[in-house]
């Protein structure tokens, strides 16, 4: 699956010319005098030429997708960059660029850490003349892991590929919408192929200042990480709430509000999870963050604190509630949610009564590297005594070329009252084309 991959980028990336003449310069209407001396009445005469200014139509100028993208909810945390300039997609440019391409990659400047960014984002861009869409992106993702795994009597080598995905996204001519699609090449146990497919299927319309409308399939904002994006996540895993609670999409709308002091996020939703029933019952999805410090520019660090309700009905009843704080000062940063449930519907539909937790604690020793640290426990029902599971993890991230390109070093301590310790040690790989 990797080698197909590769090959559906490198056929892409050499089927498609860049149009560097896609956008015309401004000009200012003038005319060539024809007063000419005698003696050059020879030379034809100059004609008399008037260049209308290139006209822009309302919501159809240069607008940078990266941004849109970032301001989506799965991409907001509060360990924001905010000193650091965000990446800008470059506009066209004056001649063609004719250095290689693994010397563009090599030689391209990615700093931030805290948002998605892509190795091949200006080459992958383009702004067709004509059609419904002025502006796409494609792009794809890759994020694997090698890991060994032993407890009192076991020992595995096991590598596990987390996601291969390949995705564009794009602004409509002449309107306030975008749009995100996503799929997954790569099949899951359980599922069959089409069911998987499909990961992000959505439009948005921004034509209520400080608020986008999103219709379609999206990630579902159950839990601050459940509802967080897989190319940002600090860890390897997702924490234990986030596995079983959430990190799903769901089909329907969503209203999202960008304050200064708050954020907010209202879905309704089907209760179905990958394209399994068309309808299986109506879903609510809420969740709003508080930002004290919202207007202070950071000098006192970036505070966040949110909660969320999730509930609905898929076979049976199900309500998930979840609160958060989430704290950035300088190069440290700090997470904590707690989460819990009667019933829920993650990635599959559980009717237990469960709970769980976890903290997260990260220092930027270099712009390059971070260490980070996380306690997580998680209690599958909470009518069964001594079943709680606590995982302890250490870890290193390389920002190679940020969010990127980076490898990732995990140690998990698993503690399972009901079942035997384990310790696994992570190696991991993330590559954003």
């Amino acid at each position: 699956m990797n080698k197909i991959f590769c090959q559906i980028f490198l056929i892409a990336l050499l089927s498609v010319t860049p149009n560097v003449n896609a956008e015309c310069s401004e000009y200012s209407d003038g005319t060539y005098s024809g007063d000419q001396i005698y003696l050059e009445s020879m030379r034809p005469k100059p004609v008399e030429v008037k260049v209308e200014p290139t006209k822009k139509v309302d919501g159809d100028e240069d607008m940078d997708l990266r941004e849109w993208e970032i301001s989506l909810p799965e991409n907001q945390t509060e360990d924001d960059e905010t000193d650091v300039a965000a990446p800008k997609i470059e506009k066209v440019q004056d001649a063609v660029d004719e250095r290689p391409l693994f010397k563009k990659m090599l030689e391209k400047g990615i700093i931030r850490t805290d948002i998605p960014s892509y190795l091949f984002e200006d080459e992958l861009t383009f702004r067709p003349k004509k059609g419904p869409v002025s502006k796409i992106e494609f792009f794809g993702a890759y994020n694997g892991y090698l890991s060994s795994t032993w407890d009192s009597g076991d020992y595995d080598t096991n590598y596990t590929n987390n996601f291969i995905q390949i995705g564009a996204m794009g602004k409509f001519r002449g309107s306030k919408n975008e749009f995100k699609v996503i799929v997954n090449p790569k099949g899951v146990h359980g599922r069959n192929y089409m069911q998987n497919f499909v990961a992000d299927a959505f439009i948005t319309n921004n034509s209520i200042p400080h608020h986008q409308i999103i219709f379609g399939y999206s990630r579902n904002q159950i839990g601050k990480e459940g509802g967080s994006s897989s190319y940002t996540l600090p860890f390897i895993m997702r924490s234990q709430i986030a596995r079983n609670f959430s990190s799903t999409r769901a089909l329907g709308v969503r209203a999202v509000g960008n304050f200064d002091l708050v954020d907010y996020s209202f879905a309704f939703n089907s209760s179905d999870r990958y394209f399994k029933k068309w309808f299986a019952g109506p879903e609510f999805t809420g969740w709003v963050d508080f930002k004290p410090l919202g207007k202070t520019d950071g000098k006192y660090g970036k505070l966040v604190i949110g909660g969320g309700l999730n509930a609905g009905k898929n076979n049976t009843h199900y309500t998930v509630g979840s609160v958060y704080v989430g704290y950035k000062y300088k190069k440290l940063w700090s997470r904590f949610e707690y989460g819990i449930a009667d019933g829920y519907n993650g990635s599959q539909v559980v009717n237990k009564k469960a709970e769980g937790l976890y903290a997260i604690v990260g220092y930027k020793i270099t712009p390059k590297i971070q260490v980070i640290a996380r306690y997580d426990q998680f209690n599958p029902d909470r009518n069964v005594s001594h079943n709680m599971r606590r995982e302890y993890t250490a870890g290193i991230n390389y920002f190679i070329k940020g969010q990127a390109l980076k490898l990732i070093l995990n140690y998990v301590f698993c503690q399972n009252q009901s079942a035997p310790d384990s310790h696994r040690i992570m190696l991991g790989t993330q590559i954003l084309l």
